[in-house]
């Protein structure tokens, strides 16, 4: 799996967003002063979906690969809750959710979180030893949620107890105990970022975050959650019984896992916003075909007015989902604020995914409910987006936070 910036990788090498012209007021010494190009010699803005070289390699290579590789095989992973071994082996060869939104949630998990975490804050001890295992074979899982910490997620319980509570932070084992749920990936993880507390009566100042091994002793894997949709992907519980986890493996600073998970899971929002926009667009195209081979009244049912309007508004909706996703991670990746246009474009493209896989289902008729279909499946995936990384009602709150803070300076 590519280890490259997770955000281009989960949104399939998003389009670069240019740079409104500033004003003419400043001579040309001002605007090099600012090291900017003088107005009359700015090339013309590029659209969102400009897409450098490297981007549309990226883009190739993954469109051929969900196609020639995981488009075979939906159908099986999905009723057998079980990603194939040919998908993960591929995945760490290329980098998917037009063909299966089970699959793109594997890459979106190990490059949007696990990766980046390791990326912008392990030591550099912790990213020799591990990046080049997530790069090239090892699954990761990200360790957040409990049964009793949801939404709220600093509420969990899990502990990590010193093991000399006279040494410093930083020089003493930890025995780590809890039970994570609902977590991506742990069914073939090798590696679980844990985030526990050290200090309870520090309340989310005392969350640490620690890189734990699947073989550590005390760790073990539940059984895998029977679910509505995103079936191939597993989601199981992981049970922690007092694993001793080295200082070497405190992942970033002590008692700072919180600022790690919030910061990361606003990055995951790009990628969830992508993995929805992927599905709206594979119902879509699952369906037009179809319109245009079934006939009803002597014409074919995709030239009947009423259908007309019911394809063209899901357009639509896909593309406003496309550029609030697509800018939302181009400003991402240039390090200018992006928390407010994550959660927006999170909240709407899972919407339009429900939206638009519903409406497809129905366009197709009879053949839209069964499984020989795939736009079944696409409407049991969708509903994932509006729960994970952030439900629709905590995506909401986030953004009356942001705008409140806006309008009352």
């Amino acid at each position: 799996m590519l280890s490259r910036s997770a955000t281009s990788i989960a949104a399939a090498a998003v389009r670069a967003a240019g740079r409104p012209a500033a004003s003419r007021a400043l001579g040309t010494s001002a605007w090099a002063n600012l090291n900017l190009v003088a107005p009359d010699s700015v090339q013309e803005p590029l659209s969102l979906f400009h897409l450098t070289e490297s981007e549309q390699m990226i883009r190739d290579s993954t469109r051929r690969f969900a196609q020639d590789v995981i488009k075979p095989l939906v159908s099986e992973m999905d009723e057998q809750s079980t990603l194939s071994p040919t998908v993960l082996s591929g995945l760490f060869e290329l980098g998917l959710a037009r063909i299966d939104p089970a699959v793109s949630v594997v890459c979106d998990v190990q490059n949007t979180l696990v990766n980046t975490v390791f990326r912008k804050y392990a030591s550099e001890d912790l990213q020799k030893r591990y990046l080049p295992r997530l790069a090239t074979k090892a699954v990761g899982s990200f360790c957040l949620s409990e049964a009793g910490s949801g939404s709220d997620a600093f509420a969990l319980r899990t502990r990590a107890v010193p093991q000399d509570p006279a040494a410093a932070p930083t020089a003493t084992s930890y025995s780590l105990s809890g039970t994570k749920m609902w977590i991506t990936n742990a069914g073939e993880a090798d590696v679980f970022l844990v985030f526990a507390n050290i200090n309870p009566e520090l309340g989310y100042r005392g969350i640490t975050c620690f890189v734990v091994e699947r073989d550590m002793p005390g760790v073990s894997v539940g059984p895998k959650e029977k679910k509505l949709g995103i079936r191939a992907s597993s989601t199981c519980p992981v049970i922690l019984e007092n694993v001793v986890v080295p200082p070497e493996n405190i992942l970033g600073e002590v008692g700072r896992g919180y600022k790690i998970a919030i910061e990361i899971l606003n990055e995951g929002r790009v990628g969830i916003g992508a993995q929805m926009l992927g599905l709206a667009q594979g119902a879509l195209d699952a369906t037009m075909p179809y319109l245009y081979e079934r006939k009803q009244f002597g014409q074919f049912i995709g030239d009947m007015p009423l259908m007309q309007a019911q394809y063209a508004q899901a357009a639509v909706e896909i593309e406003g989902a496309r550029l609030m996703v697509y800018n939302a991670a181009r400003l991402c990746e240039r390090g200018a604020p992006f928390v407010k246009e994550a959660a927006i474009a999170k909240l709407q493209a899972s919407r339009v995914a429900e939206s638009v896989a519903s409406k497809c289902v129905e366009m197709a008729g009879g053949v839209g409910f069964t499984r020989d279909f795939p736009l079944e499946k696409f409407y049991r995936d969708a509903k994932i987006g509006a729960i994970y990384e952030g439900t629709s009602n905590i995506q909401l709150t986030t953004i009356a936070k942001i705008l409140a803070a806006e309008y009352k300076q």
